[in-house]
């Protein structure tokens, strides 16, 4: 691997469509190269980067073995390759491209609602006709460790390569355990999550790898990249609030009980929580100031960046 940083993000679909949107959000435009089609990419602002453009699935293979150090895939994908925290490291969930990892059953099953009821009905599928209850999936380490956990043994894993919510109809499988984000296609074919059903929310999960080499001059890079995204995450959840300075005691009063409840102060006022900005402005008019001028900053950066914190822990 080179001195680049080897950054990994989906290469087609709504997937794709979310990730530029976030990255661009955050100041980092991608830039695709060889057209719309190409598979390598760089990110304006970000020197010493390098993008690979790849399926979900592939990002997080590349994660798993080293291929690339940072990448934005579904968290299904990455805990699907087992032993999720020796191989890769969540950084920070992302808030897109979420979908539920769950177990569907039979509608036409009435006294099927619970694992604890599918455990009850595998065993007598088994003692009736000689054979385990079939479940159609792709996700075969989370099925077995879930099923685990309530305690269901009466059951064989039938590998899915195509349309898992239609196995049940098609004869190839009683249950299935598939990824949704609605349930609208399990219901169109005739199936239901059970109650308790629920294995993973999955979204997508900026991450690094644990399997990577990292020099430093990557993690150096992969710290810029970090602190903006934190940066951005902050400024969109913080307000500023400015006003004319009193430097009366009135004044000193209400910024330290601000400061007191979480606001930090600035050269020229506080940044807040946003969804306390009225709260805190009121305050401050009601102490005789103002105008008070509420605004959402671009970027909030701290000294302090968890994520990069963390990723030194692991890789240093």
């Amino acid at each position: 691997m080179n001195g680049e940083l080897i950054i990994a993000v989906p290469s087609k679909g709504r997937l794709k469509e979310q990730v530029e949107g976030w990255l661009a959000d955050c100041g980092l435009d991608l830039a695709v190269s060889g057209g719309a089609r190409g598979y390598l990419a760089s990110l304006k602002g970000l020197p010493g980067a390098q993008v690979r453009l790849l399926s979900a699935a592939d990002i997080a293979d590349a994660l798993s073995a080293g291929e690339a150090h940072l990448g934005v895939t579904g968290e299904d994908l990455l805990r699907e390759r087992g032993d999720l925290e020796s191989r890769v490291l969540l950084l920070r969930a992302l808030g897109f491209g979420r979908a539920d990892l769950v177990v569907a059953a039979p509608k036409s099953w009435l006294d099927v609602d619970t694992m604890a009821d599918l455990e009850e009905v595998a065993h007598d599928y088994l003692a009736r006709t000689g054979r385990r209850m079939r479940v159609a999936t792709k996700y075969l380490v989370q099925t077995r460790a879930f099923f685990a956990r309530h305690g269901v043994v009466d059951y064989r894993i039938t590998e899915s390569g195509g349309a898992t919510e239609g196995a049940p109809a098609a004869g190839a499988a009683e249950l299935v355990v598939d990824i949704t984000t609605t349930g609208a296609t399990l219901a169109a074919n005739g199936l239901k999550v059970l109650s308790d059903g629920l294995i993973l929310k999955s979204q997508a999960q900026l991450t690094a790898s644990l399997k990577a080499e990292w020099s430093a001059d990557q993690l150096a890079t992969a710290e810029r990249l970090l602190r903006a995204v934190e940066a951005r995450a902050a400024a969109l959840t913080s307000a500023t609030l400015v006003w004319p300075a009193g430097g009366n005691g009135a004044e000193a009063k209400v910024v330290d009980q601000l400061t007191a409840a979480g606001a930090s102060r600035r050269p020229n006022g506080l940044l807040i929580e946003a969804g306390r900005a009225g709260e805190a402005a009121a305050a401050l008019t009601a102490a005789g100031l103002g105008p008070v001028t509420v605004s959402q900053p671009d970027f909030v950066f701290e000294v302090d960046c968890a994520p990069l914190m963390a990723l030194r822990n692991r890789v240093l």
